[in-house]
């Protein structure tokens, strides 16, 4: 059976309903697994045709418990943020699809944000429902994103970036410091690790486990474009480096201090001043020298 989408593009979810188990009916079932999930939300996604068997069909609350099958289910969002901006496909063949992804957008469902994130959409607007990020960005950042077409080479893409076989080059903006103009270029390193606070990173003594090149490319004081070229690829490393530096990027929401999100009323106008600007790899599947380039700007 192929992955099942709604109208949106969206793709659903399995579960597998065990053998062993007895219940009084599909709702009970779906109760019982997902006791996170309350059971009017079940109610309302069987009502809306949510829940489907293996050929699709929409399926009933009261519909009888089926031991030994799977059935597919799609999340259903009461409100979901709207983003304004559009992404753009950069190249497209038969084995991977090149994203521009504009700030704000989530790469892959979660939380809050289902059909506005970069992966929903680009299978609608494909029709390829078997795309499958194979590295991330933050929702925060703007620039490219590679996506895998077919699922049997998406491990080969994922081991380039795992063996730190793909060279990236990020651009920021952020404040400008003359001290740190006369150090520049420098590759700074440095030991980094969750902090008690799940969205920050922060700096620890120890062997370092990451690098990133740091570059000036143009001053327009009090503010600075970096070019950013990081060797290792641990979460927000970027920003957490540039903090560490005493010039935390412009916008960023996280670093130094923590500013909540309003989700449903984000401030559009001030995007984090970070872009995933180029990456460049060896294909694995034909060796050919890949090179690509985001169309978006930081302005200064």
């Amino acid at each position: 059976m192929g992955t099942q989408v709604n109208s949106e593009g969206v793709s659903a979810s399995r579960v597998y309903l065990p053998a062993d188990q007895t219940h009084l009916n599909l709702l009970a079932f779906f109760v019982a697994q997902f006791p996170h999930i309350s059971e009017v939300e079940w109610i309302d996604r069987f009502h809306e045709g949510l829940i489907l068997d293996q050929e699709g069909h929409a399926l009933k609350a009261s519909g009888a418990y089926m031991p030994n099958t799977h059935l597919s289910y799609f999340r259903r969002l009461a409100r979901e943020p709207e983003i304004p901006f559009e992404e753009q496909i950069l190249y497209q063949d038969e084995h991977i699809l090149v994203a521009d992804k504009p700030h704000f957008l989530p790469v892959t469902p979660s939380g809050l944000y289902l059909h506005q994130t970069l992966l929903n959409r680009l299978k609608k607007k494909t029709g390829i429902q078997t795309l499958s990020p194979i590295h991330r960005i933050d929702r925060d950042t703007a620039g490219l994103v590679i996506f895998s077409v077919n699922p049997s080479e998406r491990a080969q893409y994922q081991n380039l970036f795992r063996d730190r076989a793909v060279k990236k080059m990020y651009e920021a903006i952020a404040p400008y410091s003359e001290e740190l103009e006369k150090q520049l270029p420098i590759t700074y390193q440095s030991r980094i690790q969750e902090s008690e606070h799940f969205l920050q990173m922060q700096e620890v003594e120890g062997e370092p486990n990451s690098d990133t090149l740091i570059e000036l490319i143009a001053t327009n004081k009090p503010w600075a474009k970096y070019r950013l070229t990081p060797g290792s690829g641990k979460k927000h490393q970027l920003r957490c480096h540039l903090n560490a530096l005493n010039i935390p990027m412009k916008h960023d929401q996280i670093y130094p201090i923590i500013t909540p999100y309003q989700e449903y009323d984000l401030d559009f106008s001030k995007p984090l001043q970070l872009l995933a600007k180029e990456m460049g790899f060896i294909d694995p599947m034909d060796g050919s020298k890949r090179a690509f380039n985001s169309l978006q700007d930081l302005e200064l």
